[in-house]
């Protein structure tokens, strides 16, 4: 024999240095000695290797175990005895089911190491769990194999091929895949068997359903053939199969129970179909359920059947002279070819039973035990236990499927429309492994929320898919907030996870019944097979929880296909419209959702976060953010600063889509015509009550100590009136803010100061709120750092200081308000309460939503040791005019790094505790009451009230307000009003009332306004009451003034309310009060809506015209009458008005009528009155006036025509004097008829009575609706009236 070449010898040196090292001393005894085995191991590698260029592959290198987990990254595999085209035809294998997937890397590696159970290693005997390893010296490593001898255990093995699959995680070490039948490096001679006695399944079955005589049995020998495998099972902590042995002859069967930890392994060799012997079996009673079964001791072996080399015996030997029991005819289990189902009373869809083999194509939810197979099939393996954490699972794998479920379109919105469930019954085998370069998925042992809520409800597969829908849904949206432990891990300290608070209460109102345990012995062993598997009801999920983006997109999707001009307006108000007012009246809508609205229902979750570019509230997810409005039920504003990035649970909620409109409608009746719509944008957010939230997941918090006890009996009523989430430290309050990455502390946003908080001093100041400003564009800073033109989004709050600033160690260390205990002591220092204006503007805008008067607040600066750091000066002229205009000391710009933390409410505090008697006056503002602003003796300017919105318009801005918004703000993004018009809000004092005031809103506010709609009450503070050349009162909304929503509108309300803003139940809509003239001439501004019980007088005027809906002039004959410069509009619109005289007894009414309420005056038929305006268009225009003293001066009549004659004649007949139920508003304009001074002499008519009375003034109403009063009615509503005002006067 040549010697060996230098690159051999060198080789031959680091293989016996490596078999020396991690080889040695494993195996069974230590083996011989070192050389000896590395002798073994070389000449196992020449044989195996023979046939290839060389006698030894001098190409590949040894790795240990702990080498190829430490230092192998990525899947790779090592194919010693392949060639490269063997290795290329084995990768291009299942092209066509995993096209352009990437291969397993082929590597250069010898791997050499022990087949063992776990047995060999010290104090390790529970890891006999029925898994196989690969063992050296350095470690071991989980295997899988296809096929397995019992001879292998404890061998030396040589793996030709094999490849090594790490996990998804960092860190964790894989496992490999045997992709060929291992060589053994030292074989042992195979074993001489002797003949066995056996019983067969036919015989011994016979044991299973007779009682067993109390003296000792022998132990039974068994031989048959494989007919079912169950999976390995582990409950409570016990590891166990059952096998069923088949005879060779008939359909008997025997359960066989192993349950010896060395017993475990035998799963891997055992293959369906065929023979075996198992030795030393007893017949035993399962104590749960019951069954009869065989179990084998710790003797028994395993031995492949061979008929030469067994006898049968007779069953007698087994009783030992006992007597022979008959044999029953339900001895042995029978397998029919296909398994039959227990019935269930239940109506049901019923699973089909049958054996499938595919390919595992993607791995759709490890955890949840979901696979895909060929691309079209679901397979859920969750109602069984893969002990093994799914190793050989992988895409590309193939599988043998028996006896499993076949459930079609199980829950509707699941993507699948077959799947495939194994249940405890059925038999999962791996077939083949996978090529493709895949990582390795472990299914958790511990913390499986998927198995856990699966077992503990013992859902069906229906409930279970959906279960793991919205599983899958909390992680992708929030695991970036919360964490993946906090989201699924149930701790001890802080008790269940996320995920858990959010689907055990819908658990538990979806499975009302109590779920029956689920018997693992009765569904492997029962004859008739029962599972949670073989019946199913297709499942119409009870809720959703989308992500927001998805939730955003389905809203304004549906907002769009509801959209429908012709249902925002009334059209009978509509068809006398013109294009300026018409399309100014589409402008502006919404659409709001409930839950309710989207099927199925909707949950609503989020992160509530604070925008640092809006100043609004957001619920936040990784999809995308929403703006939210939150209120509380008792009418205090929403303050709970610690519940910034807590995640949100809510299902009642209000779900707003506003809809911004251009459009160029030439008239009412081209609103089906979607063309003339030029631009459409929508703002979408969401509103709900603080009540109605379910926080499932805070951040972590720590028990607050003061510096001082906090057990003064000056806080006693701090208790009383704090939040009612105690939700921990100014730490864990610290906001998280949009624009930040999600769990970087290092990432550029709003809540950097908290990590630069922590484990360091702060300062901190007490404040109370006095006043607040709203949102808008200010000019705060100094010339010398930008441009003096350029305005930022910023406001302000007058503040009083309420101690001096204080030094904290860390800011768990401040306590709940230590200051105010020595506030007593400091009133003499001026500098402890003075006031300061507070300005806010880039990222300390997330403060705006919180900050409210009279609310107490802590401002703390992270990472300061300046007492004076709350005293900054004038930083430009404009701050300096603004402290003279606000009276305060100074001057404060908050920075972005300091933090804002509510601490309660000034009313919630004793006086003298806080501010002196004599001050506590000056504290705040007033909140008037509408009534005391509509009335004639109020003087005050800037106001500050509340009331409900019933009713919403656009309309241009009052001639005074056109120019009170600044030029920056005209442009403004995100809507398409124009900027010189205005919202008006109408607002009644209390719900159905009648007294109502007019509030005016540039649009160019309205992109920091949320939640104006009709029905929510609102509390608006600092606004202008002005005063009307008509005398009317009204307010507008200028640069200081700011609301804050107090209530949310009801919901039956919101969903009743016309699109474009009129509530359903406001006084335009619901019924008026029934009152007297008289009430009105005494106290004109007590009722702004009513009805009157009257009589129609006469007509004094009446006007019909047809008008251009583009410029106004008149209309006449298809055409516009303009002519300089000509109107191309070819679109008119018909305008009707007439001005009547009204008695109630009481006194009398000038009601100015309009369009089809002048139909109702002349008693027209629609059919009539149709007529009369068709003429009347020819035309253009007709005017008739009564004659005498009340004609209006300087005014001509048309030339006298057919149609003129006629209502001339209808308009004197005594046909139109009549008794009429009118509703009325009040009309604010001078009526242009000359009215007395003085009470004149009137006669009135009574029938054939004529009476004189003196009478006063007429008042002027404009008319809501007129009805025609039923005598019955009549004598209901006057003798109600009567009753009412004889309960006033006493």
């Amino acid at each position: 024999m040549e010697e060996p070449g230098g690159a051999e010898q060198r080789w031959l040196r680091a293989a016996r240095a490596f078999v020396c090292e991690t080889l040695h001393l494993v195996g069974p005894g230590g083996g011989g000695g070192p050389e000896q085995l590395a002798d073994s191991v070389t000449r196992c590698l020449r044989s195996t290797w023979a046939g290839r260029s060389g006698e030894l592959p001098l190409g590949y290198s040894f790795i240990s175990i702990s080498d190829l987990q430490c230092q192998q990254c990525t899947p790779c595999c090592s194919h010693m005895t392949w060639s490269t085209s063997e290795f290329k035809k084995w990768a291009h294998q299942g092209e066509d089911i995993l096209p352009k997937q990437s291969v397993l890397p082929r590597t250069h590696l010898i791997l050499i190491g022990y087949l063992t159970d776990g047995r060999r290693q010290e104090g390790k005997e529970k890891l006999m769990d029925g898994n196989l390893y690969v063992q050296d010296n350095t470690g071991s490593i989980p295997c899988q194999l296809l096929h397995f001898e019992s001879e292998w255990l404890e061998l030396l093995f040589l793996f030709p091929s094999w490849a090594y699959i790490p996990q998804t995680s960092q860190g964790s070490a894989g496992y490999v895949e045997i992709l060929a039948d291992p060589v053994p490096v030292d074989p042992r001679p195979k074993r001489v068997v002797d003949t066995i006695p056996v019983f067969y399944p036919a015989t011994v079955a016979q044991l299973l359903s007779t009682r067993v005589p109390c003296q000792k049995r022998a132990k039974l020998n068994v031989a048959g053939e494989l007919a079912r495998l169950s999976t390995l099972l582990c409950i409570h902590h016990k590891t166990f199969f059952f096998l069923f042995l088949k005879c060779f002859t008939s359909a008997a069967c025997v359960p066989v129970l192993v349950q010896k930890p060395p017993q475990l392994a035998w799963h891997h060799m055992l293959q369906l179909g065929h023979g075996y012997v198992l030795t030393a079996l007893s017949v035993s009673s399962l104590k749960a359920s019951g069954h009869k079964v065989f179990v084998t001791s710790v003797s028994s072996c395993l031995l492949p059947y061979c008929a030469e080399q067994v006898k049968e015996q007779p069953l007698e030997i087994v009783w030992r002279g006992g007597p022979i029991q008959p044999v029953s005819s339900k001895a042995a289990v029978q397998l029919p070819l296909e398994l039959t189902d227990e019935k269930l009373p239940v109506p049901a869809k019923e699973s089909k039973i049958l054996s499938y083999t595919g390919i595992i194509t993607r791995v759709l939810n490890t955890q949840a035990g979901l696979y895909e197979l060929d691309n079209k099939i679901c397979l859920c393996l969750a109602y069984q236990q893969l002990l093994n954490s799914a190793r050989g699972l992988r895409p590309g794998a193939c599988v043998e499927l028996r006896d499993v479920h076949l459930l079609q379109k199980p829950l509707a919105s699941f993507p699948f429309v077959v799947v495939l469930g194994a249940c405890l019954h059925s038999t999962v085998l791996l077939k083949g492994f996978s090529r493709l370069s895949t990582f390795h998925q472990p299914v958790a042992s511990s913390g499986n929320l998927y198995m856990q809520l699966l077992f503990r409800y013992n859902l069906g597969l229906p409930l279970y898919l959906w279960l793991v829908s919205l599983l899958e849904m909390l992680e992708q949206r929030f695991c970036c907030f919360v964490g993946r432990r906090q989201l699924f891990i149930h701790s001890v300290s802080r008790g269940p996870g996320v995920a858990e608070k959010f689907l055990v209460p819908i658990l538990n109102a979806v499975v009302t019944s109590k779920a029956p345990v689920r018997d693992v012995h009765h569904e492997i062993l029962a004859e008739m097979h029962h599972c949670p598997l073989q019946q199913y009801q297709p499942l119409e999920p009870p809720c959703q929880a989308p992500p927001l983006s998805l939730l955003r997109s389905v809203a304004e999707q549906r907002s769009k296909e509801a959209f429908n001009p012709l249902q925002l307006l009334s059209p009978l108000e509509a068809q006398h419209m013109g294009t300026q007012e018409l399309n100014r009246r589409l402008a502006w809508s919404y659409d709001t959702f409930s839950a309710e609205s989207f099927q199925p229902r909707m949950v609503l979750l989020g992160v509530l976060r604070a925008s640092c570019s809006s100043g609004s509230l957001q619920l936040r997810d990784k999809s995308d953010s929403i703006p939210c409005v939150i209120s509380r039920r008792d009418g205090s504003p929403f303050t709970d600063t610690a519940l910034i990035g807590s995640l949100l649970q809510v299902e009642t909620y209000q779900l707003v889509v506003e809809r911004f409109l251009q459009s160029d409608f030439p008239s009412w009746e081209q609103l089906w015509i979607l063309e003339h719509v030029r631009g459409t944008e929508t703002r979408l957010y969401v509103q709900f009550c603080f009540e109605d939230v379910q926080i499932l997941h805070t951040p972590e918090v720590q028990v607050q100590e003061g510096p001082t006890s906090n057990n003064s009996p000056w806080l006693g009523k701090n208790d009383v009136c704090s939040s009612k989430v105690e939700l921990g430290s100014p730490e864990a309050k610290l906001p998280k803010l949009e624009g930040t990455h999600p769990g970087a502390g290092s990432d550029e946003g709003c809540d950097r100061g908290q990590s630069s908080a922590r484990g360091t001093s702060c300062m901190s100041r007490l404040f109370l709120v006095t006043q607040k400003e709203g949102l808008m564009s200010r000019n705060y800073l100094p010339a010398a750092e930008g441009d003096g033109e350029e305005l930022q989004l910023s406001f302000q709050a007058t503040v009083l200081w309420m101690d001096k600033p204080r030094l904290w160690g860390h800011p768990r260390e401040i306590g709940n308000l230590p200051e105010l205990e020595q506030t007593n002591h400091q009133r003499e220092d001026s500098e402890a309460q003075q006031r300061v204006l507070l300005l806010f503007m880039g990222r300390s805008l997330r403060w705006f939503p919180f900050l409210h008067p009279d609310g107490l607040y802590r401002l703390i600066v992270p990472q300061c040791l300046d007492f004076g750091v709350f005293e900054q000066p004038c930083l430009s002229p404009l701050q300096g005019r603004l402290l003279n205009q606000s009276g305060c000391h100074s001057c404060l710009l908050v920075s972005d790094t300091w933090h804002l933390q509510h601490e309660t409410w000034i009313s919630c505090l004793a006086q003298p505790q806080v501010i002196p008697g004599s001050e506590w006056a000056g504290i705040g503002q007033t909140v008037f009451s509408i009534p005391e602003l509509l009335s004639n003796s109020f003087t005050g300017s800037l106001v500050s009230f509340s009331g409900e919105i019933v009713e919403r318009t656009l309309c241009a801005s009052p001639g005074n307000e056109k120019l009170s918004a600044p030029c920056s703000m005209r442009r403004q993004k995100g809507t398409l009003l124009p900027w010189d018009h205005s919202v008006k809000l109408s607002v009644s004092a209390a719900p159905g009332s009648s007294v109502v005031l007019d509030v005016y809103i540039a649009v160019a506010y309205l992109q920091h306004l949320w939640g104006l709609l009709p029905g929510a009450k609102i509390l608006f503070q600092n606004l202008q009451r002005k005063i009307s050349r008509f005398h009317n009162v009204y307010c507008t909304y200028i640069a200081s003034s700011c609301i804050s929503i107090l209530a949310l509108p009801p919901p039956c309300l919101l969903l009743s309310s016309n699109p474009a803003g009129i509530a359903s139940k406001s006084p335009a809509a619901t019924s008026p009060s029934l009152v007297f003239l008289s009430n009105l001439l005494l106290q004109p501004h007590s009722l702004s809506q009513g009805q009157i019980l009257c009589n129609l007088s006469c007509v004094l005027a009446l006007s019909l015209q047809w008008i251009c809906s583009v410029c106004s002039s008149i209309f006449r004959e298809g055409r516009c009458s303009r002519h300089s410069p000509p109107c191309p509009s070819h679109t008119g619109v018909s305008q009707a008005s007439a001005k009547i005289l009204v008695e109630d007894g009481t006194g009398e009414a000038l009601v100015l009528c309009k369009n089809q309420q002048v139909a109702a005056v002349l008693g027209l038929s629609p059919v009539e009155w149709k007529a009369v305006q068709s003429n009347v268009q020819r035309r253009g225009s007709i005017f008739i006036q009564h004659g005498g003293a009340n004609s209006r001066p300087g005014c001509v009549e048309e030339p006298e025509d057919l149609v003129t004659c006629y209502l001339r004649s209808l308009c004197r007949s005594r046909a139109i004097c009549r008794t009429i139920l009118l509703a009325f508003s009040l009309d604010r304009k001078p009526s242009k008829i000359p009215q007395p001074d003085s009470p004149q002499l009137r006669r009135f008519l009574c029938g054939e009575m004529e009476f004189v009375s003196r009478v006063g003034a007429r008042l002027s109403l404009m008319c809501l609706n007129i009805q025609e009063a039923d005598p019955k009615v009549l004598c209901g509503l006057s003798s109600k009236r009567i009753k009412t005002s004889i309960g006033h006067s006493a």
